[in-house]
């Protein structure tokens, strides 16, 4: 049994003894987002979440293949692992920022199968090693929130070489869901062409030159000339607040250390595939 097992254990029977009345235990998960940037009636205003330890019953979710593949296998584990707001009220888990749902996959993997995450990497001089992080060590990068209004999701970019302005805003969970739609059917029309890129980017748009309309919009995106893209994809990075995914890792040949993200792969959440 690993240590983490163990304190979960430890933990039930201090709370409810040997009743076997077992209630699993939650922790808070403080959101990249702070809540920063929900409405001030949004339960996700709190800029948290309460999230249950995973059982039997989230790993039956993450084998059900079905979902895995209509692709939400991830969204009903964590549909199913939110408990509230922090604060006892009830979220909508399709109003959730993206950033935030990354950070909460992270802490969902920690309370389901611990805080060690080994992963492969190649280093610099081209071979393959493994190498093993502490989940819990993940931080936010920094994010100066003083910049931008409270409980407003939207922001401001004029375009380096067309000039035309936009207001744009982040992706929720929902705007997600729409997206894969729009991709999946462009895909089939489009000879297997993945317009994903394009797609998150037209999403992300609320207005050009303060026009909202789809055709407007769709017009805008099949001219986006590819310096604006760029700029674009950069405002939304800026305006992004994010879990920093980026380790330090020692290469095993060289002693010297060089920096990656860490990929999220199929054994982050299925740890013996």
């Amino acid at each position: 049994m690993s240590t983490d097992t163990k304190q979960i254990v430890e933990q039930l029977r201090s709370e409810y003894g040997n009743t076997g009345n077992y209630q699993f235990p939650t922790e808070i998960v403080e959101l990249p987002s702070r809540g920063h940037f929900y409405p001030k009636d949004n339960p996700l205003s709190s800029g948290k979440v309460e999230m249950k330890y995973m059982t039997a019953k989230e790993e039956d979710i993450l084998t059900t293949q079905s979902y895995i593949q209509q692709g939400v296998v991830l969204d009903k584990l964590l549909q199913s692992m939110i408990v509230s707001n922090g604060n006892g009220e009830k979220i909508n888990y399709n109003d959730m920022l993206l950033c935030d749902v990354n950070a909460v996959l992270i802490s969902a993997r920690v309370l389901g199968y611990g805080k060690d995450y080994t992963f492969k990497v190649t280093t610099p001089s081209g071979k393959e090693q493994e190498h093993t992080i502490d989940l819990t060590q993940l931080m936010p990068d920094d994010f100066d929130f003083s910049k931008y209004p409270k409980e407003i999701n939207l922001f401001e970019i004029e375009l380096p070489a067309s000039k035309r302005k936009l207001e744009i805003k982040l992706l929720s969970q929902r705007d997600q869901i729409e997206i894969d739609k729009e991709v999946k059917m462009n895909k089939k029309a489009m000879g297997g062409l993945d317009t994903s890129l394009s797609t998150r980017l037209k999403y992300s748009i609320v207005s050009v030159d303060g026009k909202s309309d789809v055709i407007t919009k769709n017009s805008f995106m099949n001219n986006l000339l590819a310096l604006d893209s760029k700029a674009l994809r950069k405002k939304i990075n800026e305006i992004t607040p994010t879990v920093n995914l980026e380790v330090d890792i020692p290469d095993e040949d060289t002693g010297e250390t060089f920096r990656t993200a860490f990929p999220i792969g199929l054994d982050f959440f299925w740890p013996s595939a």
